[in-house]
């Protein structure tokens, strides 16, 4: 069974309170065979070497500030997946160190798995990110490729822009600015032509930057992604667009 693999534009911690992106996510996880485990990287987990998070129990890291108590009251208690560790570990090159941590779950992470996978029996593991770098996570991608084959969703966790410092209205429905709607177009486009040298190249070619993303990491994950395709060349499905709080949510699968 060869899974996909998704660029999730993740949301903060209300996302569950939203009935659009929710049925949009819960849509999403229908359409897809139901994994036997998932892989996941967060741009809420930069770390060098690569990290490996829990993996006998999985706890929650609550990465946030500013939202109502409830939501650090929220539980995901998923199995963990000492066996994809293993197999991620050594999936990478012999001169790339893998480190292991007891570091649970970040809302990059659980909040949209507990839309797409409520019932929170799906063994995961998040790893880390050990660099921003375009290439060098389409290169990581390629060697995760293979554990597709064996059942494993691969998930990059991003925005398309996060913009957060030059939002003025922080109402979900609030419209976009016009630097987030340019730049999500913009991706849009690059992504159906397949051009991944392009995307690589968004700090130069994208307009809306600096604005979309005036740091990189929600932007990163996307290239994770496109490495564990079959095709990065191949244009992939975009099954969720749209805006919250004037953010792009745009998300896709790789198949």
């Amino acid at each position: 069974m060869r899974m996909p693999a998704l660029f999730l534009s993740h949301g903060a911690p209300p996302l569950v309170d939203d009935p659009t992106w929710t049925a949009q996510l819960r849509d999403l996880a229908a359409s897809l065979p139901r994994p036997k485990m998932i892989l996941v990287a967060s741009a809420h987990w930069e770390s060098a070497p690569l990290m490996l998070g829990a993996t006998e129990t999985v706890p929650l890291v609550y990465d946030f500030g500013g939202f109502a108590p409830r939501y650090h009251q929220v539980r995901y208690n998923a199995p963990g997946a000492p066996e994809l560790a293993d197999k991620v570990a050594k999936s990478m090159p012999d001169h790339q160190t893998v480190a292991r941590t007891d570091r649970g779950l970040d809302h990059g992470a659980y909040v949209p798995l507990t839309v797409m996978y409520p019932d929170a029996d799906i063994p995961v593991l998040q790893m880390s990110l050990p660099t921003l770098e375009p290439d060098r996570l389409l290169e990581i991608g390629r060697r995760l490729a293979p554990l597709r084959d064996e059942g494993v969703l691969v998930i990059g966790s991003g925005f398309t822009t996060h913009g957060l410092p030059f939002l003025r209205d922080w109402r979900p429905e609030a419209a976009a600015p016009g630097w987030s709607a340019e730049f999500d177009a913009w991706t849009a486009e690059t992504l159906s032509r397949g051009a991944v040298d392009e995307l690589a190249d968004f700090r130069d070619r994208a307009p809306g930057m600096p604005y979309a993303h005036p740091t990189i990491e929600h932007f990163a994950p996307m290239f994770l992604t496109l490495g564990a395709s079959t095709d990065p060349a191949q244009a992939p499905d975009q099954p969720i667009e749209g805006f919250w709080m004037g953010l792009a949510k745009r998300s896709f699968q790789v198949v």
